[in-house]
C-alpha cells in the first residue's frame, strides 16, 4: 500500500512539473507572439513603410500578370476628382464587405447557411470564436479605407493591431458587424429557406447593387451614432450628393496598394490569438508555400475583403464589375490574385522585421 502511495505521489509530482513547464512555455510563446505583433503593429503607422510596401505590392501584381511594371511615381502630385457621396458610402460600408467574407469563412469551416449565421449575429448568440474572426475582418476593412481618406489617418493612435486595442474600440468593430448583419439578414428574408448557394448568389447581387450599398451605408452610419449614444446626423449635407472633392493621386495610389498588407496583419493577429501561432512562423509558411489550405483561404478572404473596401473610394461604379462578387463565387484565378498580394506582403514584412533565418 505504501509503495502504491509512493508511486502515486511520484506520478503527481512529475505531472505537476510537466504542467508547470508547459505553462512556462505557453507564457513564453505568448510573450514572443505579442512582441512580434507589436513590431508589425508599429509598421502600420509608418508612412515611409506604407510607401515602400505599396510599391512592392503593385510590382507583385504586375509581375504576376506578366506585365511591365510602370513607374510608381508616374501620378506625381496630380489631383483626382472623387464624389463626396461615393466617399461617404465607402467610409461606412466597410463592415458589409467584412461580413460577407467572414460569413463565407464560417459557412465553409463550420457548415450551415449565410442566413443561419446572420441570425446568430443578429440575435447575439454567436460564440466567441465567431465574434473574434468577424472582428478581425471588420478591423481589416476599416484599416483599408483609412488611407483613402488621407494618408495622415494611419498615424492615429487607433491605427494599430487589434490585439492592442482597448475594449471600447474592439466593440466598435463588432457594432458595425452587428449593424451590417441586421440589414443583410432582412435583405435575405425571401431566400432564407433556400440553399447556401442561392443565398451566396443573392449576397453577390447585393454587393454590386449601388442602391443597396447606399442603403447599407446609411444604416451603418446611423448604427454607429446610436451605439456611441450620439445624435444621428444627416447622411449627406445639402449639395453633397453632387459635390466633388479633389484627392491627392499619389496618396490614393498608395492606399490602393496597401490592402494586402492590412489583410496580412489582421490575419496574423487572428491566428496568433485564436490558435497561438507565432507570426514569424506563419510568415515563413506563407513565403515558402508551406501553409495549410485552410489558412491560405483565410488570408485570401482577408485580402479580398480589404480589396473590396477600397473600391468604392475610387468610384462607386467599380462595385458593379463582374469580379466584385462574393469570394466563394470567384474563379481560382481571381482568388490567386488575392494570394499574390498576401505572399508579396508577407515576404516584405518578414524582411522588414524578423530575421529570415530564425
Amino acid at each position: 500500500m505504501k509503495y502504491c502511495l509512493y508511486l502515486f505521489i511520484l506520478a503527481l509530482a512529475i505531472y505537476s512539473c510537466s504542467n508547470s513547464e508547459d505553462k512556462k512555455l505557453q507564457m513564453q510563446d505568448e510573450k514572443n507572439s505579442k512582441k512580434e505583433l507589436k513590431e508589425i503593429s508599429d509598421l502600420l503607422q509608418d508612412s515611409s513603410f506604407a510607401l515602400d510596401i505599396a510599391k512592392n505590392q503593385e510590382a507583385a501584381y504586375y509581375s504576376s500578370q506578366g506585365k511591365d511594371i510602370p513607374p510608381f511615381s508616374a501620378v506625381g502630385d496630380s489631383l483626382v476628382a472623387r464624389s463626396v457621396k461615393d466617399e461617404k458610402i465607402a467610409t461606412n460600408i466597410a463592415a458589409f464587405y467584412a461580413l460577407e467574407c467572414g460569413i463565407g469563412l464560417l459557412v465553409n469551416t463550420k457548415g450551415g447557411k449565410p442566413s443561419e449565421w446572420l441570425q446568430k449575429i443578429s440575435s447575439m448568440t454567436l460564440d466567441s470564436s465567431g465574434i473574434l474572426v468577424l472582428n478581425r475582418f471588420a478591423n481589416a476593412t476599416w484599416k483599408a479605407g483609412q488611407p483613402f481618406r488621407g494618408l495622415a489617418r494611419i498615424k492615429r493612435d487607433v491605427f494599430i493591431s487589434s490585439v492592442f486595442l482597448p475594449e471600447d474600440e474592439i466593440k466598435k468593430d463588432y457594432d458595425q458587424i452587428f449593424a451590417a448583419a441586421s440589414k443583410l439578414n432582412s435583405a435575405l428574408e425571401k431566400v432564407k429557406d433556400s440553399s447556401a448557394a442561392i443565398q451566396f448568389q443573392q449576397i453577390s447581387q447585393l454587393l454590386r447593387d449601388k442602391k443597396f450599398s447606399e442603403e447599407m451605408a446609411r444604416h451603418m452610419e446611423a448604427a454607429y451614432y446610436t451605439a456611441q449614444k450620439k445624435t444621428v446626423e444627416p447622411f449627406l449635407k445639402p449639395g453633397e450628393d453632387t459635390a466633388v472633392i479633389r484627392k491627392n493621386a499619389m496618396e490614393e495610389k498608395i492606399a490602393t496598394n496597401l490592402a494586402g498588407f492590412y489583410a496580412l496583419e489582421c490575419g496574423l493577429s487572428y491566428l496568433a490569438t485564436a490558435k497561438g501561432m507565432l507570426p514569424s512562423d506563419v510568415l515563413k509558411s506563407i513565403v515558402s508555400d508551406n501553409i495549410s489550405k485552410n489558412e491560405k483561404k483565410l488570408f485570401e478572404r482577408f485580402a479580398n475583403a480589404t480589396w473590396k473596401a477600397g473600391q468604392p473610394f475610387r468610384g462607386l461604379d467599380r462595385i458593379t464589375r463582374d469580379n466584385f462578387t462574393g469570394f466563394d463565387l470567384l474563379s481560382p484565378e481571381e482568388q490567386e490574385k488575392d494570394w499574390v498580394q498576401i505572399k508579396a506582403a508577407a515576404e516584405f514584412v518578414q524582411n522588414s522585421t524578423f530575421n529570415v533565418q530564425r
